[in-house]
């Protein structure tokens, strides 16, 4: 039986990607529509039925306040951490319990940003699983390097609700099991690993990371010893 793969995934403000390694290339994984990118879109219609991804996205001019996108920037945020975000979307954000945590309402149902992020996740996770034709359950999700804890840890949640295993066990080289927590890696670090494998160490790096909704720029540091530091980040937030 083959070994189960793990798979790594860019999970986007407005577009999402999921990859897997074969061999030593990466090999971008298709969704169900046949598309690399499947963009970071959850819309729930009339007649209650629910849609990720494209379908999603081709219906969101004629179904706004049902069509929920740019989820991840509500992601472990506090209603009134976000009040400029909360302006520029169509549908419904409120706040809910003691700590006023962010929550989507869609026609009279609250969903947290995890639970969304989950759906757009789950679709991943299917089309990765109809690609190498067994159950996926260990992934590695890259975020930005700008997220705080709240928002890695939402992360994480969005991941267990989609069915991804948060904490597993890996056998090393040496043959023993080693007990692995889901990997949260910074996307500039996910980037500078992929560039700098195979070079030099002992490096500077700037990673420009130009999105659909967002632009940063982050300067690494690559030691000798292959360890990615995280030296700035900045950027803009909204291209728009």
């Amino acid at each position: 039986m083959a070994e189960e793969k793990i798979i790594g995934i860019d999970l986007g403000t407005t577009n999402s990607v999921v990859a897997v390694m074969e061999g030593s290339e990466v090999k971008v994984i298709p969704n169900q529509e046949g598309n690399r990118l499947t963009p970071s879109v959850v819309a729930f219609t009339d007649k209650g039925e629910r849609l990720v991804g494209d379908p999603a996205k081709r219906q969101a001019i004629t179904n706004p306040k049902r069509t929920i996108y740019s989820i991840k920037r509500f992601m472990g945020r506090r209603l009134y951490e976000v009040e400029d975000e909360v302006r520029r979307v169509p549908y419904k954000v409120v706040a809910d319990g003691p700590n006023d945590l962010v929550k989507v309402e869609v026609d009279g149902k609250r969903y947290t940003p995890p639970e969304i992020s989950a759906m757009v996740l789950r679709k991943l996770k299917e089309a990765a699983e109809a690609y190498l034709g067994h159950t996926v359950r260990k992934a590695v999700i890259t975020v930005p390097a700008y997220f705080n804890d709240a928002q890695r840890q939402a992360t994480i949640d969005a991941a267990a609700i989609a069915g991804f295993d948060t904490e597993y066990e890996i056998r090393g080289k040496d043959g023993k099991i080693i007990k692995q927590r889901m990997r949260i890696i910074n996307e500039p670090t996910a980037a500078c690993i992929a560039y700098a494998f195979d070079k030099r160490k002992d490096q500077k790096i700037a990673v420009f990371d130009l999105g659909g909704g967002t632009f940063d720029i982050s300067i690494l540091d690559v030691g000798e010893d292959g360890v990615f530091q995280v030296l700035s980040t900045t950027g803009d937030t909204h291209l728009d």
